[in-house]
């Protein structure tokens, strides 16, 4: 008895603990992220599985210093680098940022509204996206920051869902190990254009806003608070935790489609709904009824810190009043930068703009900020006037540097096959 006890303490424990690295984390298995993983497994089966290896550590240090740098400075990254750095640079983030999380907002309220309108075909996808927004702005704007942190923290159980899906039918468990330990690279266009997205989609600039703003936040909330190696471990804890959970979710995604859907003859993936729908016959009800849920559940989570990123990311440029923290009328700018960002991500279900071109215009700016901004973070982040005695040690700047090097061919990769297709 007292063991069940000692172990549910612990437990307690550790989930108190876990808060902006788990959010993060999860926020990043978004409908458009789950879309990118499921065309993966469609297209070439357990081919890429091995990519979770590799997305993990990289992805955790990246985060881990922008973490680390909220902690220390007190500030947001875009704070910080308003601070040291020139205009130009900042100004340029801001121009890369607005449309990329505009158009990846968009393209998640549409995959909401259509597994909304898979689920209960009589209503029309465009009333579920509709509907889906309204109670995101309630959410966002009504609730105190305690509240809606904890509502995001709770809407990470979601995502346990992707995990079970696999386990509904038989799996060759020896050809998912092979997936996993054994890289598959093909030295052809589609491949190379799926390994990018892959890459793209889960070492994402505004999950780095994301990070720093809301350890700032958590940490304005805990009184005399001292910045010390034991918190520092302990956000370090929570980052690794968000992102072992985030890429262990991308692994499950990738391994459901990569053998229902690839033993099934359906190769071919372009949204989350069209993912779902194939399941219901290759896996049954169950399958497809978790699948479709999860990515209600995903996008209820992924939406807000993508509006939240770029209020967070304008509000700080230009010096205005912001926070979660705050009631509507203390941080105006704040919510309706939010509101504004929304209603434009849905306004996109009415003016033409595919979800998929969306995406694929997100990710090549995604991809073009991403090198640079990992190149300022590595800059602050060794930068002792600035961080003090918490600067980076050997093995975050490996892993840092190794984000840099790959985000960078990523880019180039991304660059030219928009100009020469």
């Amino acid at each position: 008895m007292t063991t069940k006890k000692t172990k549910s303490n612990k437990l307690a424990r550790f989930w108190k603990l876990l808060g902006p690295g788990l959010v993060t984390g999860a926020s990043d298995d978004d409908p458009s992220g789950i879309a990118t993983y499921s065309q993966a497994g469609a297209q070439y089966g357990l081919s890429t599985l091995w990519t979770a290896l590799i997305t993990f550590p990289l992805m955790a240090a990246v985060q881990e210093m922008c973490a680390r740098i909220g902690l220390v400075t007190s500030q947001g990254l875009t704070g910080t680098l308003k601070k040291h750095y020139s205009k130009p640079i900042l100004y340029l983030m801001v121009l890369f940022s607005f449309p990329a999380i505009i158009m990846n907002i968009g393209a998640d309220i549409a995959g909401m509204g259509a597994v909304g309108n898979l689920l209960f075909p009589s209503i029309d996808a465009t009333y579920f996206s509709v509907f889906f927004t309204i109670i995101l702005l309630g959410l966002i704007i009504y609730l105190p920051y305690q509240k809606f942190a904890s509502i995001l923290k709770y809407l990470c159980v979601v995502l346990l869902v992707y995990l079970i899906v696999p386990f509904l039918y038989k799996q060759d468990w020896m050809a998912v190990l092979k997936g996993t330990v054994i890289p598959t690279i093909e030295f052809n266009k589609n491949f190379v254009n799926i390994l990018v997205a892959i890459l793209g989609t889960t070492i994402s600039p505004y999950l780095f806003f994301w990070q720093a703003t809301m350890v700032v936040e958590d940490m304005n909330h805990k009184k005399n608070l001292v910045v010390n190696k034991k918190i520092i471990r302990d956000v370090k804890q929570d980052v690794d935790f968000g992102m072992l959970f985030s890429n262990l979710v991308m692994f499950f995604i990738i391994l459901t489609a990569g053998t229902v859907l690839f033993n099934g003859g359906i190769h071919q993936i372009d949204t989350v709904e069209q993912a779902a729908q194939a399941l219901k016959p290759l896996a049954g009800d169950s399958a497809y009824l978790l699948f479709a849920v999860g990515v209600i559940g995903t996008g209820l989570l992924a939406i807000p810190v993508l509006s939240g990123s770029l209020s967070y990311i304008i509000t700080e440029t230009f010096g205005w009043e912001q926070g979660l923290d705050k009631k509507f009328h203390e941080a105006k700018a704040f919510y309706t930068i939010i509101a504004i960002s929304l209603l434009l991500g849905l306004s996109m279900n009415y003016i033409g703009i595919s979800p998929i071109k969306a995406l694929i215009y997100s990710a090549v700016l995604y991809g073009l900020t991403a090198p640079v901004l990992i190149a300022i973070i590595l800059h602050i982040s060794n930068n002792k006037k600035i961080m003090g005695e918490f600067v980076n040690g050997k093995k975050s700047n490996v892993l840092g540097f190794t984000a840099l090097i790959l985000m960078t061919v990523a880019a180039g990769f991304l660059l030219y096959f928009q100009l020469t297709t």
